[in-house]
């Protein structure tokens, strides 16, 4: 179990070095031993110390639990091996006949997990604007149990408001859940807006160093707790200790990284926004970007990932990418070094083509994740890149 201490009051940036990482106990170490172990002994059969098994609980998880929790204002956090361990194991709590509205504009992992995976016992989904309320109102049914929302979106940074869409969920009897993975919980923490679950996958920025891959989900209430933490340990997506131990090492830099990542992508939407070559630029930071205010008053800041349209499409797109230095054409995100991709045939492309355009997802959308590097090598790359 992972709760956060009541009164808990330090800033956020000491509670990520600080929040269950106390010094070891039994030696002083100052950093969270691996506890590299698959089995605990016990004093007699059924009485331990609190641990039997590392699938259902070790020392190194319960550590990122704690940290998580704090830095979520939640009580509670379960650590999964990836961040669609996270995802299938909170399906786990739905059954056939239940019906779930979701982002349209959403993760193509999350899209394939519902339509390819999920539908196929039965449940039943809608992909809609979760940034119009009243979308998201139209397509609650009797059946609806939960509303899926990632806010900013991937890839179109769509921003959708938290309190409202918790609300509608809750009047309709729903749970609301919302995947922060772009935001981190630096910029924003959807369960003092409201809702129910937050999701990550903390393989992004919580980790931030492109040598881990987890997931993660924060929660309040006790119950849905405890429904969770059998489905974490019954189907048993869990993280090694080493993974949480890599996890918990990014944590302690996220407030100082999430800082630069935004400067530097505030500094490369205003450059793209500005170039002849570009058709169009998402970004929440900027103030033209639909949503805006509403990302203002529910985060405290943009994070680091720029989506742009360039003239010319699909073909120019990856001309652009060619030319790019820096940059390096990858999957993921988050990471201290920056990284560029196309959706429509790399994170996205399991989308059928036709739903992609529906979301507005063109074939020539160009996502940068925009690391931490000097904000002037990067522009200097940019040009390189859209310069003929």
């Amino acid at each position: 179990m992972a709760r956060k201490k009541r009164g808990e009051s330090r800033q956020f940036a000491t509670r990520a070095i600080h929040a269950g990482q106390e010094p070891e106990s039994a030696t002083g170490a100052i950093t969270v031993p691996i506890y590299q172990t698959s089995t605990f002994a016990q004093n007699a059969p059924g009485i331990h110390k609190g641990y039997d098994y590392s699938r259902t609980d070790n020392p190194t998880r319960t550590a990122l639990q704690t940290a998580l929790a704090s830095l979520e204002s939640a009580e509670y956090c379960l650590a999964f091996s990836s961040g669609m361990g996270a995802a299938t194991t909170a399906m786990l709590l739905f059954k056939k006949g239940d019906h779930v509205v979701s982002s349209r504009d959403v993760y193509g992992g999350t899209y394939r997990l519902f339509r390819a995976v999920l539908q196929n016992f039965g449940l039943t989904f809608s992909f809609v604007e979760t940034s119009s309320v009243r979308e998201i109102e139209r397509a609650m049914t009797r059946r609806t149990r939960l509303v899926w929302i990632e806010s900013p979106t991937n890839p179109l940074l769509r921003i959708t408001d938290i309190r409202a869409a918790a609300k509608i969920a809750h009047r309709h009897g729903a749970l609301c859940l919302v995947d922060n993975t772009f935001a981190s919980p630096f910029f924003q923490r959807p369960l003092e807006l409201g809702s129910d679950l937050v999701l990550h996958s903390t393989t992004k920025y919580l980790a931030g160093h492109a040598d881990v891959v987890g997931g993660a989900i924060c929660l309040n209430e006790s119950s849905l707790y405890k429904r969770l933490k059998f489905l974490q340990n019954a189907a048993g997506a869990t993280p090694s200790p080493f993974d949480c131990f890599l996890t918990l090492r990014g944590l302690k830099t996220l407030a100082l990284r999430m800082r630069e990542h935004e400067k530097n992508a505030i500094e490369i939407a205003h450059f793209l926004q500005d170039h002849a070559r570009v058709r169009r630029v998402y970004y929440p930071g900027l103030n033209n970007h639909p949503g805006h205010d509403i990302a203002a008053s529910q985060m405290d800041g943009f994070s680091g990932i720029v989506s742009f349209e360039v003239k010319g499409g699909l073909v120019e797109a990856r001309r652009v990418l060619a030319r790019l230095r820096l940059f390096k054409i990858a999957e993921s995100l988050g990471g201290v070094e920056s990284l560029v991709e196309l959706p429509a045939v790399m994170t996205h492309a399991s989308i059928p083509k036709q739903e992609r355009k529906k979301a507005g997802l063109d074939d020539g959308l160009i996502r940068l994740s925009v690391g931490i590097e000097h904000h002037q090598d990067l522009l200097e790359d940019l040009k390189r890149g859209l310069d003929r």
